[in-house]
């Protein structure tokens, strides 16, 4: 079956969503005010609380939220085939991810920029809160371990990796390196060409995406930057200087690095996109894998597990964390919270459908996908199945002319760059996150100032730093006959990002309810937020109770607790929430 007909009726899908359904979510539901003063000029101080031009904060939230995640859910999911993965990354973001994203930048900006985790206090009360911040910290750390991780294997020089045949590798794609270091200098001197000298937008802008372009082509033609292997750091290496540069960004003020870098970034995923899509329905490829697979061999059941590996790709609780911790912050008008929070969630829906496209129509016909996608245990490998993505997407990009060793830079670099927004855009959430824990406790009776040390920024960014080096090191054991006691240690990949899609999709749903009891209380229509919030809510801890099954009969006691403390503080959460409903 060809792929453009349903290709198109989903970007048909995203024009009308947006069109219809978003304005009459502004007008009726939220009812945006042009005239209200927001948190950035109420509590403008420079740092956190900035003004910011709609068209380049719209570029920041989405460079922030269109990590890894929506290239890499979509690229495992379509082992259920290539229906489910298409239908809920397209209408679960219509009707569940944007109005989730648009919901908390709103109510964020009506509270003083406050998080969602306070938001929770202001709305349901203060157990929630405490509940909520907690969920928080894990879901970060959680998904923020695993990017280190495999951004270190894109970045390492592995057997696959071949200087003269970039287009040939899998999983390594050190050519990445030289532009992603690149563009942080482009964007320290575009922020302070922006904010320091005043300098206009556009020529800033251009120059600086025009740069970023040959940055990209100077990897390209200088790969390992004539280093040897031997020279080039391993994985490890790669995960310490990952956090390394997570913590440094996060502390640094959101104009100098943040805002202009992913600005850029946003410029070349859109950019990439285009040139994805065109080549995409020139192309005009057939579908290689199946329409519905119902029962591979080893995984979980289809649903609701196929919600929880997608997670960013349709909905993310995470986007809550950005749209209330940064971007609420910067938001110059209110109106200006429908292009950025619910277009800003359509972009990031556009990656996870060309993701879909790429992993099911680009591997050489069914049997060929029937190999990458042979079963559950053939799809544990994270970085290659991120590799599919890339070397799917470039075919794509090849169409249109252009070489394939340059294609794979382009997209690798697109999904590099991407992936370290969110890193460091969710170490400051993170720190944050460690403020707010270190402001409630230090309110407790007995703690007072010795709690006080958690809310200097750079004791909160270390733990939140140390967190997500934690859970990027962690490894599990797995039965192997031929190894030293019948067992082997290796990454957690797979477990964690489940693991991670549940917390994610459980942030994702109680932040809906909190919204939605805040509609209910100014008596305004509390639909088109309860009932998502009622469907993620209730399907992530129906999946939380199969995934602690599975990691008590596996042995992974650690994950087990994980996951039955994250079962908890979603009932918790979830209960706190219905009372509050009820008193409205």
């Amino acid at each position: 079956m060809s792929a453009v007909p349903a290709a198109a009726a989903a970007l048909l899908a995203y024009v009308l969503g947006y069109r219809f359904y978003s304005r009459w979510l502004a007008r009726r539901v939220f009812r945006l005010d042009s005239g209200a003063v927001t948190p950035a000029h109420a509590r403008e101080d420079g740092v956190d609380y900035v003004p910011t031009r709609p068209l380049v904060l719209f570029g920041h939230h989405f460079a922030s939220i269109a990590g890894l995640a929506p290239m890499l859910g979509p690229a495992v999911a379509v082992i259920w085939g290539w229906v489910p993965a298409l239908l809920w990354v397209v209408f679960g973001a219509l009707f569940i991810g944007c109005v989730h994203d648009f919901s908390a930048l709103v109510l964020s900006a009506r509270h003083e920029g406050r998080s969602i985790g306070a938001l929770c206090e202001d709305i349901l009360g203060g157990h929630a809160k405490a509940l909520f911040l907690a969920l928080i910290f894990f879901g970060v750390a959680l998904a923020m371990g695993v990017f280190v991780e495999v951004i270190s294997i894109l970045f390492s020089w592995g057997p696959d990796f071949d200087p003269a045949a970039l287009s040939a590798a899998t999983t390594s794609f050190p050519e990445v390196v030289l532009p992603s270091s690149l563009l942080m200098v482009l964007a320290l001197g575009s922020g302070w060409l922006l904010y320091r000298r005043g300098a206009p937008l556009a020529p800033v802008a251009g120059a600086g995406f025009l740069l970023l372009l040959g940055c990209i082509f100077l990897g390209y033609r200088f790969p390992t930057l004539g280093l040897a292997r031997e020279a080039w750091p391993e994985k490890a290496g790669w995960t310490w200087i990952l956090l390394a540069y997570a913590w440094l960004a996060s502390v640094l003020p959101v104009w100098l690095l943040l805002q202009a870098r992913d600005f850029l970034n946003s410029l070349l995923l859109l950019s990439g996109l285009v040139l994805m899509y065109a080549g995409f329905f020139l192309a005009a490829p057939a579908f290689d894998a199946p329409a519905v697979r119902a029962h591979p061999e080893g995984a979980p059941s289809l649903f609701p597990f196929v919600f929880l590996i997608i997670a960013c790709g349709a909905a993310s609780g995470f986007h809550s964390l950005v749209a209330s911790g940064t971007t609420s912050r910067q938001l110059d008008r209110e109106p200006h919270a429908r292009p950025i929070g619910y277009g800003g969630m359509i972009g990031e829906s556009l990656l996870g459908l060309m993701a879909v496209l790429a992993c099911t129509c680009t591997l050489g016909g069914q049997e060929a996908w029937g190999r990458v996608y042979a079963d559950w245990h053939a799809i544990q490998g994270l970085g290659a199945k991120l590799g599919v993505f890339i070397r799917g997407a470039a075919s794509f990009i090849e169409e249109l002319g252009a070489p394939g060793d340059l294609a794979v830079t382009l997209v690798a670099m697109v999904v590099v760059s991407f992936a370290l927004t969110t890193l460091d855009s969710a170490t400051r959430l993170l720190r944050f996150n460690v403020e707010e824990i270190g402001a409630a406790l230090a309110r407790l009776p007995g703690l007072g100032a010795r709690a006080g040390f958690l809310m200097n920024r750079f004791v909160a960014t270390s733990l939140a730093a140390a967190a997500i080096g934690f859970f990027a090191f962690y490894e599990i054991r797995v039965p192997d006959p031929a190894a030293a006691g019948g067992f082997r240690l290796q990454s957690a990949g797979l477990a964690l990002w489940t693991l991670f899609g549940t917390t994610n999709q459980l942030i994702a749903g109680l932040a809906l309810l909190t919204a939605a009891v805040y509609l209910k209380q100014k008596r305004r229509p509390t639909l088109p937020l309860a009932l998502p919030a009622l469907f993620m809510t209730g399907n992530t801890l129906f999946a939380l109770v199969r995934k602690a099954q599975d990691f008590a009969g596996a042995g992974q006691h650690l994950l087990l607790a994980l996951s039955l403390a994250l079962l908890g503080i979603g009932l918790g959460v979830g209960l706190t929430a219905v009372a509050a409903w009820r008193r409205a």
